[in-house]
């Protein structure tokens, strides 16, 4: 079990590899910010993409959703989280996890120019600035550490990155490149292949399964070791699932608090696509004001 942020050369090697396919989803993902009664500030003034231009993406983002869509079976979903709820695989304090996953930086990639850890407070910053409770600013600095399971045994980067979506009913035509499913074993059955699948309508989107990765991996572990409120775990789970907070999939699952979740998560979305291009911050100037955000939340180490 890790006890440090300690990697080895292979493992940064990896690292790089999962960040070149994360930094190459994220260059698809820059849509048009949605507007809301607390909409941001920040973002004010840049050059942003209106929609997302997937024809366009490059063949290692096209090569990494037919991966990711033929792999996201059921029976993996169900696997994956009883594999993660009965074990433990490190134990360190979330800024312990933010230096491990500041390894996950590629340096090859000419478009990338912050680590991990920048990014991070970039989004927390963006939110500080407009005002944001407390708990946003936190839930924007720790959002992506579920990317720690590039150390904790992950297959691949299509079960780490990427747009997310509902396994065990019928693959929304919503989710980008859906022909791709037809490499996914769930396609041909004809149980999980219809509107409701396993689930009952209105069953409410904490009762179905979203495909695995870093949001849900992260979401779970804030669940059960944080106290932020229930809005900070949504935007958390659902910050890569664009087929519901931006298409308007799945509408036949929620139920009326995810209508609330929603808000919330369309809230949040700004701060994370928009912020990357602010100027990088400096760590140690922020280190302490942020560790005793922390400290508001999280205790002093977390199961990972």
């Amino acid at each position: 079990m890790v006890h440090a942020p300690e990697v080895t050369e292979y493992m940064k090697r990896e690292a790089s590899k999962l960040d070149v396919i994360s930094d190459g989803v994220d260059a698809v993902n820059k849509i048009k910010g949605q507007k809301f009664d607390d909409g941001s500030k920040f973002d004010t003034g840049k050059d942003k993409a209106t929609f997302r231009r997937y024809e366009e993406a490059c063949d290692r983002v096209k090569n990494f959703y037919a991966e990711q869509h033929a792999k996201q079976t059921l029976e993996y979903n169900l696997r994956m989280r009883d594999q993660f709820k009965n074990t433990v695989r490190a134990r360190m304090s979330v800024w312990e996890a933010m230096e491990m996953l500041n390894t996950l930086v590629d340096e090859s990639d000419p478009d990338t120019s912050v680590g991990q850890i920048e990014h991070l407070l970039q989004t927390a910053e963006a939110m500080r600035r407009d005002g944001k409770p407390e708990w946003m600013q936190v839930t924007g600095l720790v959002h992506d550490l579920g990317k720690l399971l590039c150390f904790f045994g992950a297959e691949g980067q299509w079960d780490v990155v990427g747009d997310t979506f509902v396994v065990g009913c019928k693959f929304s035509d919503k989710i980008i490149y859906p022909d791709t499913f037809k490499a996914n074993p769930d396609y041909y059955d004809e149980k999980l292949q219809t509107e409701n699948g396993i689930y009952e309508p209105g069953c409410g989107l904490d009762n179905v399964l979203i495909s695995w990765g870093h949001d849900e991996y992260l979401a779970d572990i804030c669940r059960k070791q944080s106290t932020l409120p229930k809005e900070a775990i949504s935007m958390i789970r659902y910050h890569s699932f664009y087929p519901w907070h931006r298409e308007g999939a799945y509408q036949h699952l929620m139920n009326e608090d995810d209508k609330i979740q929603l808000q919330a998560v369309q809230a949040f979305n700004p701060y994370d696509l928009y912020s990357k291009s602010d100027a990088p911050p400096v760590v140690e100037e922020l280190k302490p004001y942020y560790q005793g955000l922390i400290a508001k939340f999280f205790p002093d180490e977390i199961d990972w």
